[in-house]
């Protein structure tokens, strides 16, 4: 993805254009999530630092959608186009994510099942990603691929040429889709809601379980000290996060893509809390919600 990121930013200054691009790393080990960002314009760019609003997010690898360290959800608006590198189709993930902008598909290679033995990800996501900004032509994109890879010989240039033009021709119908967004001004600038996780006191030990009875019939939720409790004003209904990261299965969804908690069987392991997009579920001491529950507030 860095190269993906050098790719497209020396495409759009062969176009004329300023460019920053650059990576962010997590933690440098192999596997950790890694985003690169590129700022185009036909002025000076004056903003440094990750970008808060993008107008494209392009995914290499959908299983990093809904983890919340990859930040691939973050300050995306209506406005905000994804191109996802995935075998699963537009309107799957649209319906999965919910999520207000355009959603576009570069179908995943079938040539591999690990995707990181996919040399050319990278390549593929920069090509298409030039076609749908549409300023960027075939010649330059080239030409880009020439200035950031030619010191590894024409042979892994050109396949890797290839692979962008391929990708470039893909999204042929959508070219000129993403196009710049209204700026952000620092005096509009709103604090983000954060989540805070409650502790219980360090005298309140959680039971110790020695066999396994997980069932219906035993009420795990028992085990619970903190309780997640979800906000319906804030859920943006996506179904699919929270129920399916759910390690007990305690969120089902109704046909509205309304989650609900079985607080029966939910032991408050607080994973949905942590995997919500835009924090829409809270924590709460059990004592606290059961004494509310008690009172009828």
């Amino acid at each position: 993805m860095k190269t993906a990121s050098r790719i497209l930013g020396s495409a759009f200054f062969h176009e004329g254009f300023e460019v920053q691009d650059a990576p962010r790393y997590g933690a440098e080990r192999r596997g950790a999530p890694i985003f690169a960002y590129v700022r185009a314009s036909r002025k000076a760019i004056s903003e440094r630092g990750i970008i808060q609003h993008p107008d494209l997010v392009t995914v290499a690898d959908d299983s990093l959608v809904p983890i919340p360290a990859a930040g691939v959800l973050q300050g995306l608006d209506p406005h905000t186009a994804m191109l996802i590198n995935s075998h699963t189709t537009a309107e799957v993930w649209q319906h999965r994510l919910n999520l207000e902008g355009p959603v576009l598909i570069l179908p995943a290679a079938e040539d591999a099942g690990d995707r990181a033995d996919l040399p050319f990800v990278g390549t593929a996501c920069a090509g298409a990603a030039a076609r749908l900004v549409g300023v960027i032509g075939r010649a330059a994109l080239a030409g880009a691929i020439e200035d950031e890879l030619g010191s590894h010989g024409p042979q892994l240039v050109d396949r890797n040429t290839e692979t962008a033009l391929q990708s470039y021709d893909l999204m042929e119908a959508h070219a000129g889709s993403v196009t710049e967004g209204t700026e952000h001004s620092a005096s509009d600038y709103a604090r983000p809601d954060w989540v805070g996780m409650t502790a219980e006191d360090v005298d309140a030990a959680a039971p110790s379980i020695h066999a396994t009875a997980t069932s219906v019939e035993v009420k795990t939720g028992l085990w619970r000290t903190l309780r997640p409790v979800i906000d319906y004003d804030r859920c943006k209904r996506c179904w699919w996060v929270c129920s399916t990261f759910c390690p007990d299965g305690a969120i089902e969804v109704d046909t509205q893509g309304r989650p609900e908690i079985d607080y029966d069987h939910c032991k408050g392991c607080m994973i949905c809390v942590a995997k919500c997009p835009p924090h829409a579920i809270e924590t709460i001491p059990e004592h606290v919600a059961q004494a509310a529950e008690e009172t009828g507030a």
